[in-house]
């Protein structure tokens, strides 16, 4: 998500004196900044797309754990048994959260 923009404080403004080249350069230069502002407002609004973003995590973050808890339990047969337990009410957890927001 990109940062808003925030007007450049050394910037000067142009002055009663400045040339019509350095008048159309603030002038791009504000449009320029405007621009991301609006893109960053625009990004923070899109709750739907912010909230497909965090399940997209969510899941990520579930499916590496079940695989590491997975190669866990390979490696380690006397314990697959509590492992697959967690594995199975994590992936219900998710599937609970998933559920809970599609629902809203």
């Amino acid at each position: 998500m990109p940062d808003m923009a925030t007007p450049d404080p050394d910037r000067p403004e142009p002055g009663p004196e400045a040339g019509i080249d350095d008048i159309e350069a603030d002038i791009e230069q504000t449009r320029e900044e405007l621009g991301q502002t609006v893109a960053a407002l625009t990004d923070k609004l899109d709750v739907k797309g912010r909230a497909k973003e965090k399940a997209a995590e969510t899941k990520a973050h579930v499916v590496d754990k079940a695989d590491a808890l997975k190669h866990s339990a390979t490696d380690n047969p006397q314990r697959t048994v509590p492992i697959a337990a967690v594995v199975l009410v994590s992936a219900i957890a998710v599937g609970v959260l998933v559920w809970r927001r599609r629902r809203r």
